[in-house]
């Protein structure tokens, strides 16, 4: 049976804190009064106020345990009953206004039990309300249950004194047995999830999380719960042990527990009607709407949620939006779209600028025997209508996915590709380079889309939204071998000799370099998915010059930016400046990217005590951004040396000049690339077909002449070929 505890109603709103975890010389209230941060002289009431409040129907268990400011007017507080030591400060009459909603200032119709109010807040209908400090200018109306338990963690991985550790919540990231599970913290970046989630056999290093996440938190118990100023909570059913920022619009919740919910007046948050989110961490900025059900979660800054999306054990990093969809045990990297109600993703390290369709299902764990699968996909990951993959599968960046249920695990190392499931031939089909062929426009159009909807209002950790980027031109190098493999392989086993290894290798350069091999050569790979049936690779000797010469546009592109930054008016000053080049190893660590090299030394710091805390970290993340600009010139003046196979010395200003001229070439193909991909849709019989006349479907989908994005590249493409020809006439070359 359920059991009922009977206390004196002269105890309701004391003992919060049992006196065994209360400091000697300290009072129940000790922490509140660190938290409620006022500079209201508070007094106790009159006995004509006392007199005047019991005639508008209020009471309370000690009228002298209730405090008001020197401006308090006794009328603006009617049929409260009041429990234990509150505090009310400045009662004026004015009422506020939000969103058409008016409510006048006081206390109305409200149990409230040891709370703290700032100045002139409007409290009404709020059945039960206790251990909660509300700020100014606060509207709070029609509310089932407001309360803070003294255990309250406020969605955070800790433990209180005297709990047991198996109330500790943990997130279940990227696996659904819990063998990559951390705790969640306020303030955790994408970056820390991702670091404790990977380096799961380095013992001191999660004990070393572990511990930064302890001290982070104080373990005493009695904090109360708070709600920053100007925030408004309306028609909401159980509040409980959560703390909400200032200007937070929260309206029709049903459940909202255990839960930090940051809100800023430049980021505010909102909370919608039917939401049900219990154990988690809202960043500032972020939009939860309609049914949304999140258990276990984080959602990082600017944000969204919406029309009953479910978010449990996962991670939504910053400037994501999740619509309907179902998300479980996943890690996701900033700017993931994901909508429609039959998108499903489970187990998965999703690391950013993605975007699944309708009916795709990422993980189904029905191929292992235990539910211990994952899928990591780099940046970009883009499966298409009804896409359905098995556990383990990995992607490179910028992997398309056509529609299909692919029928084993796969792991597909070349970016930018197109996947295929070709039932009808039984085999799967690659074709590298798919996007630059034949969807320039959806490239270069998201890459501007995620840095303009970047709305964090710090950016000090840099997001990388560039396709052409140390991490995708790393893994282009290493395609460019994959595909001379391939190709030596297939073309020496037609020609009798078989090459593997090595041998395969160099043969296929040959044949690649020399363009011996016609752009529509069936070529066929091996080891892209757990069968047995063919592998083929469409288009792989045009793909191979696509690589090598994004690999220079890269390069150049980098050090013209290079040039117009800091204004270098001679060869001789832009080759002091470009510094030695180097082509490390780059790691994608939530969004932001750094040197493998960088990660060790940060691993190495924090294994002797040199870092100590997660603000060190992320103190480091920021230096690593610092550094990022001409860490990433470095790599792409290496990139560009080593696709030339040239020599820093051997780098002149005649090298230098075709280098700039070639530069233009590609910036004018990508420029028509982006025009011809979307122009598409307007020539189409089968897209046209639909409108009877061309001013219909001008009004319907606009003139492509007006399209502000191809516009806007058109001009920049002016821009560029303005700047490089200035610099070819600056520099005499």
């Amino acid at each position: 049976m359920n059991r009922i505890n009977k206390e004196p109603i002269s105890s309701l709103g004391y003992n919060f804190v049992k006196p065994e975890y209360i400091p000697k010389g300290k009072d129940e209230y000790y922490l509140r009064n660190i938290q409620f941060r006022t500079e209201n002289k508070f007094r106790q009431l009159t006995a004509v106020e006392i007199k005047q409040l019991i005639a508008n129907g209020n009471s309370s268990d000690n009228w002298k345990n209730v405090f008001v400011n020197s401006i308090f007017n006794a009328d603006l507080i009617r049929h409260c009953k009041f429990f234990g030591l509150i505090r009310i400060g400045k009662l004026e009459p004015y009422f506020l206004e939000f969103n058409n909603l008016r409510m006048p200032v006081g206390l109305y119709n409200s149990i409230i039990v040891s709370c703290d109010f700032g100045d002139n807040v409007a409290i009404e209908n709020v059945n039960f309300m206790s251990h909660y400090i509300i700020g100014n200018d606060a509207i709070i109306a029609n509310i089932d249950e407001l309360a803070a338990t003294d255990h309250a963690k406020f969605g955070n991985g800790i433990v209180k004194r005297g709990e047991k550790e198996s109330v500790r919540i943990w997130l279940e990231l990227c696996n659904e047995n819990a063998g990559r599970s951390v705790l969640p913290f306020n303030g955790m970046l994408a970056g820390d999830a991702w670091l404790w989630t990977k380096y799961r056999g380095d013992e001191v290093l999660m004990k070393k999380f572990k511990e930064f996440t302890d001290k982070r938190f104080d373990k005493r118990r009695g904090y109360y719960g708070k709600i920053g100023d100007r925030t408004v909570i309306k028609n909401c059913s159980i509040i409980k042990d959560a703390w909400i920022g200032s200007d937070a619009y929260i309206k029709g919740a049903n459940k909202l527990k255990n839960l930090t919910i940051n809100s800023a007046p430049e980021a505010k948050t909102q909370i919608g009607e039917g939401c049900e989110l219990v154990n988690g961490i809202i960043g500032e900025g972020c939009r939860v709407f309609y049914g949304v059900k999140a258990v276990r979660f984080i959602l990082a800054n600017n944000s969204q949620l919406k029309y009953g999306a479910r978010l449990i054990n996962s991670y939504l990093a910053d400037n994501s939006t999740i619509s309907c969809c179902e998300v479980l045990n996943s890690l996701i990297f900033p700017a993931h779209e994901q909508h429609h109600n039959n998108s499903f993703l489970c187990a998965a390290v999703v690391m950013g600028q993605s975007n699944m369709a309708a009916g795709a299902t990422i993980g189904s764990n029905h191929n292992s025997r235990g539910p211990d699968g994952e899928i990591v996909a780099g940046r970009g990951f883009w499966p298409g209508l009804c896409v359905s993959l098995k556990h383990n599968s990995k992607f490179a960046s910028f992997t398309i996915i056509a529609k299909g249920d692919f029928p084993a695990e796969l792991n597909i190392p070349i970016p930018f590709s197109l996947v295929n499931n070709d039932v009808s031939h039984n085999k799967l089909v690659l074709m590298p380079g798919y996007w630059f062929m034949y969807n320039m426009y959806a490239l270069a159009r998201n890459a501007g889309k995620y840095g303009s909807r970047d709305n964090r209002t710090d950016k000090s950790i840099i997001f990388e939204y560039d396709y052409l980027a140390p991490d995708t031109i790393n893994e282009m190098f290493d395609s460019l071998v994959y595909m001379k493999r391939a190709a030596g392989e297939t073309v020496s086993a037609r020609e009798g000799n078989n090459f593997t290894g090595d041998a395969a290798i160099r043969h296929g350069e040959k044949l690649l370099e020399g363009n011996i091999i016609p752009d529509n050569s069936e070529i066929w790979a091996k080891g892209m998915e757990n069968t047995d049936r063919k592998i083929q690779l469409l288009k792989l000797p045009k793909a191979y010059r696509l690589f090598k010469e994004l690999i220079a546009y890269y390069g150049t592109s980098q050090i013209i930016k290079l040039i117009l930054q800091k204004n270098i008016s001679s060869f001789g000053q832009l080759a002091a400046a470009l510094g030695k080049p180097v082509r490390n190893k780059w790691m994608n660590i939530g969004g932001q990217l750094v040197t493998e090299r960088s990660v060790k030394q940060l691993i190495r710091n924090i294994h002797t005590g040199k870092i100590k805390s997660w603000e060190e970290v992320h103190q480091f993340y920021k230096e690593c951004s610092d550094q990022y600009a001409f860490e990433k010139l470095q790599h792409a003046f290496a990139s560009l040396l080593e696709i030339k196979k040239l020599s820093a010395e051997k780098f002149n200003k005649k090298i230098f000049h075709q280098l700039l001229r070639d530069a233009i070439t590609t910036k004018e193909w990508m420029t028509r690339g982006i025009y011809e991909s979307r122009a598409k849709d307007y020539q189409s019989e089968f897209r046209k077909m639909i409108y009877d006349t061309q001013k219909e479907m001008d009004s319907v989908i606009g003139k492509l002449k007006d399209n502000a994005f191809i516009n806007q590249q058109q001009e920049e493409l002016k821009q560029f070929k303005k700047q490089v020809l200035g610099i070819v006439k600056t520099f005499g070359l």
